[in-house]
């Protein structure tokens, strides 16, 4: 977080130059550590850089534990879209937003917003107005775009940057164009190389607030699987050693003792080798070490004749227990289980699973309240701009948002525990339990409605219809 005195920016609370130089001079900084975490998430580990000696065997092993963590932790959060469920007396208010979050397909970029958080610990988004005046979400790379907040313990936002390459007709990088966005307007600069950026263009824009948000992962900023970067980066070692140890066995030396009777010995020998440029031919010497890469050989004196292959001991029941507790490390402080462990079994109860389950969810529910701060934030952002199109004021502290979480249900076990509740909760709290049924209000109406259908029905198949009177009778009486 870049935090900063309020007092520092004019009545239109922009920075001027030199500051905002500073602070994208801090940014830099930020985004090197950003730019170490995005390497590691696209897979380019440290063992892609290893080097060894010349002719021993070399394989760079790359484990996407990364994308794992990240595609877990992001899907259990939002894998299913997020809920808005306005308090009564607003939904015919909140309907126009509800429509313009639709519009602008915002679950979708909850999804992307939930991965940028998880692999750089904050993800950030940017609301605007399209060419038809409505208003839309979209992510940005956090690498390029940040907010600069007061620092004050309320730390509110004072302005949002975003900043992109300027090029040249060559698609040569030719400075920066740099963007401000504070709660009334948009400034745009340009700069080249390190300079002060100098403005070049300002428009107001109409969303009552600044329109870029972030999204924090946690309280530290920090990425899911930032914590556990070495033992990902131990874990590719072991593992590619493992199949440098293989190929080697298969590349073993032979020795050979006491055989230099045979006219083989381990003397230094020349090998002829062609020049590229003519045709002459010219003589190498191969000291010992390369005439042993070479020919996987090794001659050695003795009295008795004797042909064997030199191998490393066997240490793969080592490894294995290794490989094994380096994983299970990885699982257990990043907080994402290995679910292709025998422990998830198909038959696990719905309350074993939420044991097992229970360090992804907590860090999951840590997750939920900075996602929804964001989310309140859009809310707001989204309903200033409705209302100067004529919409009606909303207070989006009504509005509750529910996160669902995305996991296998057991729909038996399920539908036996509401069975046990009947009669004892009310009809649409059990109905909002029920895995399929999205609004819990319209089902319980639904089923009131089918139960009064049926209950009419019932009533007029065992009607009783009074007798008809014979004649006589009320003579009789």
């Amino acid at each position: 977080m870049i935090t900063i005195d309020r007092g520092f920016l004019d009545k239109s609370g922009l920075p001027d130059a030199t500051l905002l130089l500073e602070i994208l001079k801090v940014h830099e900084k930020i985004r090197e550590q950003l730019q170490t975490l995005k390497e590691l998430y696209f897979r380019n580990h440290d063992i892609t850089s290893r080097v060894r000696l010349s002719g021993l065997p070399n394989n760079k092993l790359v484990h996407d534990y990364p994308g794992y963590i990240v595609t877990i932790a992001a899907g259990y959060l939002v894998g299913k879209p997020v809920q808005y469920m306005p308090a009564k007396p607003i939904e015919e208010v909140f309907k126009p937003i509800s429509e313009a979050l639709a519009a602008a397909k915002a679950d979708c970029v909850d999804a992307e917003l939930a991965v940028d958080a998880s692999v750089y610990g904050k993800a950030v988004e940017i609301c605007y107005a399209d060419t038809d005046a409505k208003p839309k979400v979209s992510q940005l790379n956090p690498m390029w775009a940040f907010v600069v907040y007061d620092d004050t313990v309320e730390h509110r936002p004072l302005f949002g940057v975003t900043i992109a390459k300027k090029l040249d007709r060559t698609l040569k990088e030719n400075g920066e164009k740099i963007a401000v966005y504070t709660d009334t307007q948009i400034v745009y600069f340009e700069r080249q190389s390190s300079e002060a950026p100098h403005e070049t263009d300002r428009i107001e824009h109409f969303f009552g607030g600044v329109p870029i948000v972030e999204y924090w992962n946690n309280g530290r900023e920090d990425s899911d699987f930032a914590p556990v970067a070495e033992l990902i980066n131990a874990y590719d070692v072991l593992q590619s050693d493992r199949v440098n140890d293989k190929q080697q066995f298969t590349d073993a030396i032979m020795v050979l003792k006491g055989i230099g009777s045979l006219g083989a010995d381990d003397t230094e020998e020349e090998e002829p080798a062609e020049d590229a440029d003519t045709t002459d031919t010219e003589t190498v010497e191969l000291t010992p070490s390369q005439r042993l890469r070479q020919t996987r050989t090794l001659f050695l004196p003795g009295d008795g004749a004797d042909a064997n292959f030199m191998t490393k001991p066997d240490a793969e029941s080592g490894n294995e227990v290794l490989r094994k507790s380096l994983a299970g490390d990885i699982h257990k402080f990043s907080f994402v289980p290995d679910l292709t462990d025998e422990n998830f079994a198909g038959n696990t109860s719905g309350v074993a699973m939420r044991f097992k389950l229970l360090g992804l969810e907590q860090i999951t529910k840590i997750k939920e309240r900075w996602f929804r701060e964001g989310l309140q934030s859009r809310l707001k952002l989204f309903a200033r701009f409705l209302s100067v199109k004529g919409a009606a004021a909303l207070d989006v502290t009504q509005v509750q948002i529910t996160f669902n979480r995305s996991l296998p249900v057991n729909e038996l076990e399920i539908a036996q525990t509401l069975s046990a509740y009947d009669g004892m909760v009310p009809q649409e709290l059990l109905l909002a339990q029920v895995p399929f049924v999205e609004d819990a209000e319209e089902a319980a109406k639904a089923m009131a409605a089918e139960k009064a259908a049926i209950a009419k029905e019932s009533a007029m198949m065992f009607a009783t219809r009074p007798l008809k009177e014979k004649p006589g009778d009320k003579e009789k009486t």
